[in-house]
């Protein structure tokens, strides 16, 4: 993984694009303290990722709604 500061992209961005294109991680760093903002990946890792499984915890918890239970829209907004 190659870290470069927004200039560094900026002038080197079809390079960028390459080292991406054969599988590199960059990371971008911005400001004076270089902080790390983004990360370029490969568009098949992004693409590829698997799906997160919905529904890990079924059958393990539970929970309930009092019937009595009321709120109003605006209550619910200001939480």
């Amino acid at each position: 993984m190659q870290t470069m500061t927004v200039g560094d992209f900026k002038s080197n961005f079809s390079h960028v694009l390459e080292l991406v294109q054969h599988g590199e991680d960059i990371v971008i760093s911005y400001g004076k303290k270089k902080k790390k903002i983004a990360v370029l990946v490969p568009f098949d890792r992004y693409e590829d990722k698997p799906k997160r499984n919905l529904g890990v915890l079924s059958g393990k918890a539970s929970f309930s709604i009092s019937p009595d239970f009321k709120i109003s829209d605006e209550e619910l907004l200001s939480l």
